[in-house]
């Protein structure tokens, strides 16, 4: 009988633990979309101030996308890994 309770509580921790990895997936991939919503309305209201920039804003724009997006699925594949 104990044994029973003692599997229950365990499958109802691995569903917990599934459901902990969900939601941190999703913080990351919300989190990644904002910040890189943050730069696209910065990097556009730069280059409006000063078009002769363009080239080098968009550049560091594309680099700073490139890495928040790398951290992002960094974390998604942490999150992914802890159900497994």
């Amino acid at each position: 009988m104990l044994s029973l309770v003692a599997l229950q509580a365990v499958a109802g921790a691995a569903s917990l633990g599934k459901v902990g990895a969900a939601l941190g997936a999703a913080i990351a991939v919300i989190g990644a979309a904002w910040a890189i919503g943050k730069i696209g309305s910065s990097a556009m209201e730069a280059i409006a101030r000063q078009p002769e920039s363009a080239g080098d804003i968009r550049t560091t724009m594309i680099i700073i996308g490139a890495l928040i997006e790398g951290a992002a699925l960094f974390a998604i594949v942490v999150c992914l890994l802890a159900v497994f």
